[in-house]
């Protein structure tokens, strides 16, 4: 018997930059974990001039961003859906978003296949974004709009049409990008003089950060997985390159002693928790793990 962990993302690569960490340690313990894609992630664009797929990229970017995505589920060994929404791209001038994009779709008609994925898959976990988004993508927003409605439904004796009601135990937000590890990768960076270039771009990432105050209430030691969280992100070649200084320019040794760490805050629960946490699954009861 095994815990089920299931993480809702906006758009392929998502899940990459975002609790790969946590994925791959959950893995590793024999859990089962599955990230939904809402999109496909259609409006983007070619983020890293030198993907080597450029043909690929140029002709048909969103069956690449499949196959980027395959890889990385490979890397990552999770399981992956795609919801089948289509990316709605940033707002218009005048905020509209283009019709039929996800995030111009009535919430109330997107969380229907969400909440048959939960039934299917029965979580304990649910793992989304906070109501900014992380950033304020329409995608992003809706994504955390739909999985809260989920949470609340998806247990409900109701519209059996969607599959057998699952009441999921509990329910974080992503924390990932917090002022606390920024600031502990800063005040290592002094140790290695040959990246003094990237101390402003630090200082710029607290500064910003700073002003976003969360309560992170659990801390996931994923120490032994920073390879295939980077590989899985590489994976993404059209929209991260293999050299981007934001996720690539510090060794990883100074990772590992400063901030080897992702965070989630905790929502709610449906189960006694004691916080903080180091756990994810902590509180659900092993022998009633179903």
């Amino acid at each position: 018997m095994t815990f089920r962990l299931l993480a809702v993302h906006a758009h392929p690569d998502d899940e990459s930059s975002k609790g790969a960490g946590t994925y791959a340690a959950y893995e590793d313990r024999g859990e089962e974990v599955m990230i939904v894609s809402c999109t496909g992630g259609e409006a983007g664009d070619v983020l890293n001039t030198a993907v080597p797929a450029r043909a690929h990229a140029e002709r048909d970017l969103p069956g690449l961003r499949r196959v980027e995505m395959a890889e990385a589920q490979g890397i990552l060994g999770i399981e992956h859906r795609w919801l089948g929404y289509r990316d709605s791209g940033m707002a218009r001038e005048d905020g509209s978003l283009e019709p039929g994009t996800f995030a111009a779709i009535p919430a109330e008609v997107s969380v229907r296949p969400l909440i048959r994925l939960i039934r299917e898959f029965r979580p304990h976990v649910i793992v989304t974004y906070d109501e900014t988004g992380g950033y304020p993508h329409p995608d992003h927003i809706r994504t955390h709009e739909i999985t809260l409605l989920a949470w609340e439904r998806a247990g409900r004796d109701a519209e059996h049409e969607l599959g057998e009601p699952w009441e999921p135990l509990k329910l974080y937000y992503d924390q990932t990008m917090n002022e606390e590890r920024s600031r502990s990768m800063l005040d290592r960076l002094k140790d290695y003089p040959e990246l003094e270039h990237l101390a402003d771009r630090m200082q710029a990432v607290v500064e910003r950060l700073r002003t976003k105050h969360r309560n992170r209430t659990t801390k996931i030691d994923i120490s032994g997985t920073f390879d295939r969280r980077d590989n899985a992100l590489r994976a993404h070649a059209s929209q991260v390159a293999p050299d981007n200084e934001f996720f690539f320019g510090y060794p990883r040794d100074l990772e590992l002693v400063a901030y080897p760490y992702e965070d989630y805050e905790l929502v709610e629960a449906r189960v006694d928790t004691r916080l903080p946490e180091t756990d994810l699954f902590a509180g659900i009861d092993p022998e009633g793990k179903n």
